[in-house]
């Protein structure tokens, strides 16, 4: 079924703010979480490309708005990671303006990737950005990270847990089990960014920007 081939997706551009990110126009699927929850990994796992997105061993690297091109008016969106301690206050707040910013006024967002690591999810900011979502009627797909960390067992109470948890939200979500390292859960990521990507036409009319 996939047309969509995510290892030719290539790094656009970074961002401080939505100011300096291209046409607001086409679709884009952001991947959000906090610092730690392995967004970068996922990425370069979705595309099969070791350095797609920088990864570090000091969570917090994302600083920016990152995008990446599937195809031509299809891009991926490495948000900035939220909730992590060690950065200065000011900086922190800064990130969070431009995460809000994204969220709020980017009309091209169709779908929203939330990664939490398995063993500690659904934290309360984890839990805003999907009530967020659904108040805004975009789609969820939450990766459960990490999912090599924990037997099986374990692994699938904790993805049963937050299934139940996520009912009381009342919106479009998915939850999903997701190993960058064993390369398990891509496979349903695909089916997902496929399915937002064909179901949804670009809006690739006239450059309405006001910059």
């Amino acid at each position: 079924m996939s047309s969509w081939n995510y290892h030719v997706t290539h790094f656009v551009t970074s961002a401080p703010d939505i100011r300096h990110l291209p046409t607001d126009s086409g679709i884009e699927v952001a991947f959000a979480g906090r610092s730690n929850a392995g967004k970068s990994s996922a990425l370069n796992a979705l595309t099969n490309q070791k350095s797609l997105a920088r990864t570090s061993k000091t969570p917090g690297r994302t600083q920016l708005i990152n995008l990446f091109q599937v195809a031509e008016g299809y891009r991926l969106v490495d948000l900035p990671g939220y909730g992590y301690a060690e950065v200065p206050e000011e900086m922190k707040l800064k990130w969070q303006r431009s995460l809000a910013e994204y969220l709020q006024m980017r009309n091209s967002l169709k779908g929203l990737v939330v990664l939490m690591d398995i063993r500690h999810p659904l934290k309360d900011l984890d839990q805003n950005m999907i009530k967020w979502a659904v108040a805004s009627e975009i789609p969820v797909m939450v990766l459960l990270t990490k999912a090599d960390k924990l037997a099986s067992g374990a692994r699938k109470s904790q993805v049963n847990m937050v299934r139940e948890a996520v009912v009381a939200f009342m919106g479009d979500i998915q939850v999903e089990p997701f190993s960058s390292l064993k390369k398990s859960g891509i496979d349903k990521l695909r089916e997902k960014l496929d399915t937002w990507f064909t179901q949804i036409p670009p809006a690739v009319e006239e450059d309405a920007t006001d910059a």
